[in-house]
């Protein structure tokens, strides 16, 4: 079966603190009538701190699409090979290994995807397939997760690169002040993972099964308006809620494998913010403890989008508490309102 192995983790260098950002937003928005409700949320995220591309000072500038178009491919250019680099290493693959990418990012656009660009600069083989996912946002984490275990599931001795590149601070918007708005201001952070999924041996999570899930009537919930001046995040109030209906989808996936979602192991969860993983804590029936990496994440990082499973399972690799055999649980959320959940073993066999 597909190993999923060790993820490599890259946030730029820019850093603002949470101080920082509750003091940016008393100076931005000294007169907004619901400013102290937008404090007392960004307060309560339990993010730190958040990395950016740029300096702060020139995200507040927001000098139009066409420009923001052009940061985006510059810094996917000159930041994403290096972290895939590592991911190879960690994997003990070549280039030439790789036989499909799957590339997610819902913070910039280009296309030619920027696998196209990849296969062509890093030595993958011209015949390297290409998935690009676009449109998944905080969910497409775990997608491109699943989708690259159903490709070696069909192709068995195949292996699959992941790449997650997410500028979040490409998407402010200064005219945007709803209270959504405000908090996400405060949430979202940048950065780059990468992980290959081995078809053949590798050290990691073995990859049992996937399943998704829509909750029905909230499309809108999580949405992008897309501007003249770029992508404007919606974010309705009711979305912290959403874990209630969503841990029987998460039994429902470990059922189907005759596993017990409340019984796992480990856990790896997409940290959209701490009421998430608070409530999921409760509808699943686990101890806060589970999820002390998708925490770890949310609090050093921020939320960086579809690249949180993947930090967050790298915070596992770290810790080295998983044993042969321990039971897991991935799970990613976003615009639908939609899960891409995943079962999987912890496995150190070698090549066979």
């Amino acid at each position: 079966m597909a190993v999923l192995c060790k993820p490599a983790i890259e946030v730029p260098e820019y850093v603002i603190t949470n101080e920082e950002t509750l003091e940016l937003a008393r100076r931005l928005h000294g007169d907004h009538p619901q400013l102290e409700l937008a404090l007392r949320l960004i307060e309560h995220t339990g993010v730190q701190k958040r990395h950016l591309i740029q300096p702060i000072e020139k995200v507040l500038q927001h000098p139009g699409l066409d420009d923001r178009s052009a940061t985006y491919e510059a810094h996917t250019k000159a930041r994403v090979p290096a972290v895939v680099r590592r991911a190879l290493d960690h994997a003990e693959l070549e280039p030439q290994q790789i036989d499909m990418i799957v590339y997610v990012s819902c913070t910039g656009f280009m296309m030619p995807p920027p696998t196209a660009w990849l296969i062509d600069t890093m030595g993958f083989r011209p015949e390297t397939r290409q998935l690009p996912i676009a449109q998944l946002g905080c969910a497409a984490g775990g997608a491109a997760i699943n989708r690259a275990h159903d490709f070696c599931t069909a192709y068995p001795e195949a292996n699959a690169l992941v790449v997650a590149c997410e500028f979040c601070s490409l998407c402010y918007q200064p005219t945007d002040l709803g209270v959504g708005s405000l908090l996400s201001n405060g949430l979202f952070g940048d950065g780059i993972a990468a992980a290959v999924i081995r078809g053949n041996g590798g050290t990691g999570v073995r990859l049992e099964r996937n399943g998704s899930y829509i909750i029905p009537g909230t499309e809108e919930w999580i949405s992008y308006a897309v501007r003249s001046t770029g992508f404007h995040f919606q974010l309705d109030k009711r979305v912290p809620g959403t874990m209630e209906p969503l841990a029987p989808a998460l039994q429902a996936v470990a059922e189907q494998h005759q596993w017990n979602a409340s019984k796992m192991d480990f856990y790896i969860i997409h940290a959209g913010g701490p009421r998430i993983l608070d409530d999921l804590s409760l509808f699943l029936d686990v101890p806060p403890e589970a999820f002390r990496f998708s925490r770890a994440t949310l609090t050093e990082y921020g939320n960086i989008a579809s690249a949180v499973v993947l930090d967050a399972l790298a915070r596992m690799f770290d810790e080295a508490s998983a044993l042969e055999g321990h039971r897991g649980l991935m799970a990613g959320f976003g615009p639908g309102i939609t899960a891409e959940i995943a079962l999987g073993t912890w496995t150190s066999e070698s090549e066979v």
